[in-house]
Parts: structure tokens; C-alpha cells; sequence
């Protein structure tokens, strides 16, 4: 399979063949961030030079999704930030104040679901390191949310990004697919994304009922949710983990516009 790079500010009427992408992809809890879900629709307006989809080469068919935003980061792991929420906002702010940007945040990587098993992932990494070494930008940089997470909700996110395989290779497969790819570990962010909501709200996202006051895991947490029956409030901290990328490191154009069979 072929691919190229397609910027939404060049065809945005691509995105009409994957509307309902992120739906297929993310639970439901996941499209309620508190903070994310404030700036995420303003993207392909504020940044539409930095959305992007991958497309085959031959029918024009969308395979993938990649969300980037530039933000401006010196280099030291103690000033990355403390996650998703806070890089959308601080690259928004950026923006808005005229200021230089000096690394690339990866928000997401989607591959369309028909597509998956093709190693399109760590193509989609390939093409936001390449899109910063174009721009001229330092760093290419992910608040990355890990996989397989969802199985160990109640495990600390700061042991669970030390869990390796027999082989030594990270445990979690999303983290090996960016280590693989010559990225190094950063900083592990306990309160990443925010989401909030009542009761019922949670209910509805989780198809769960909450009888009384407490710590909940449900379906596709990656930690816990607190539900507070008095406050009519349920609250979720979801965790990240820094990955940190070079961009240009292996970015050859086979390695970029080719797509292996296997999964990465």
C-alpha cells in the first residue's frame, strides 16, 4: 500500500469520509474531556496545516488520522507539563499570543478501524516526525495514552510504565511501538485529561450503574472514576506517559509511504 501525507488546510473534503472516525475509535467517556473537548473542534480551523490523514496512493481511500498541535518546549523532561489538557491549551495560547514554536505535540494517532494490523500506527509517527523536522522543530513530543492500561485500572501509572516483557521490550504495545521508533521515555502524568460529569452522564458513557458514593473502575478506564452521589458529580483523572521523539529518526521514505503487513 502507498500512502501520502494530506494536510486538512489542502482537501478538507476528505474528513467527509471519516466523520464518524473518532467515535468508532474512543469510548465515550473518552470524547468528554473537560478541557480537550473545549479546543478539539477548533483544530482543523486554528490548525488545519497540522491535521493530517494518511491516503492511499491508489484509490484514495483514508486509511488514518493524525492530530498534531506545535507548542513551544525547551528541551528539560521537568518542563514537558502535566499532560494532554494542559499542551492543547498551551498551544492555543501560543498561538494566540504570536509566539515561536519549538516542538511538536502529538495529540492522536487513529487509524481507521478496517485498516488496523497493518503497522499504520508507527506509520502515523513516522509522518508527525516528519511534519516537525519539516517545520523545523526540535522535538516531537506525546502525552500517549497506553493500551493496555484499560486491564490494570487500579495499578499506578508510574509502575505500570515500568512493566517490561520477558524480551525487555515495554510491556505496554502503543509505548513499544513509539520506543521501537526511537523514542525514549519521559516523564509518566498521573492527571493527564480531565472529564467530569453527573451521575447520570457517567451512567450513560459507561452503561453502568452507580449505587452510592465511591472509587468505580468501568469498561475502558484506564483508572478509576469518583463518584460522588451528594455533588451529582463523577470525576476521572485519566493518565499519561511522556514519550519524547527526534524528529527525523527513521524517516526514509520507505519507511514512511510503505506499510508493513505485520503490526508494529
Amino acid at each position: 500500500m502507498g500512502l501520502k501525507i494530506v494536510r486538512y488546510t489542502e482537501q478538507p473534503e476528505l474528513w467527509d469520509k471519516i466523520s464518524d472516525l473518532s467515535s468508532a475509535i474512543w469510548p465515550e467517556y473518552n470524547q468528554h474531556g473537560d478541557v480537550l473537548n473545549h479546543y478539539w473542534g477548533q483544530l482543523y480551523e486554528v490548525f488545519g496545516e497540522w491535521q493530517f490523514v494518511l491516503a492511499d496512493t491508489d484509490d484514495g481511500q483514508v486509511v488514518a488520522e493524525g492530530h498534531t498541535i506545535p507548542v513551544t518546549w525547551d528541551g528539560a523532561e521537568a518542563n514537558l507539563g502535566p499532560g494532554i489538557d494542559a499542551t492543547i491549551a498551551a498551544g492555543f495560547g501560543l498561538r494566540s499570543d504570536g509566539g515561536r514554536p519549538t516542538a511538536l505535540a502529538a495529540l492522536a494517532a487513529e487509524v481507521v478501524p478496517r485498516h488496523r494490523g497493518r503497522g499504520l500506527s508507527g506509520v502515523l509517527l513516522r509522518a508527525m516526525s516528519r511534519l516537525a523536522r519539516d517545520a523545523g522543530l526540535a522535538h516531537l513530543i506525546a502525552p500517549v495514552r497506553p493500551t493496555l492500561k484499560e486491564r490494570y485500572p487500579t495499578i499506578p501509572i508510574d509502575r505500570y510504565a515500568r512493566w517490561t516483557r520477558s524480551d525487555g521490550a515495554p510491556f505496554d504495545p502503543w509505548v513499544r511501538v513509539h520506543r521501537r521508533l526511537g523514542a525514549r521515555m519521559g516523564p509518566v502524568i498521573p492527571r493527564s485529561l480531565h472529564i467530569t460529569g453527573s451521575v447520570a452522564e457517567w451512567e450513560s458513557w459507561t452503561q453502568m450503574q452507580f449505587p452510592e458514593s465511591g472509587e468505580y473502575v468501568f469498561p475502558a478506564g484506564l483508572a478509576t472514576v469518583r463518584i460522588d452521589r451528594e455533588q451529582d458529580l463523577g470525576e476521572y483523572w485519566e493518565p499519561n506517559i511522556w514519550l519524547i521523539h527526534q524528529p527525523g529518526q527513521g524517516d526514509t521514505p520507505v519507511d514512511l509511504f510503505r506499510v508493513a503487513d505485520t503490526v508494529a
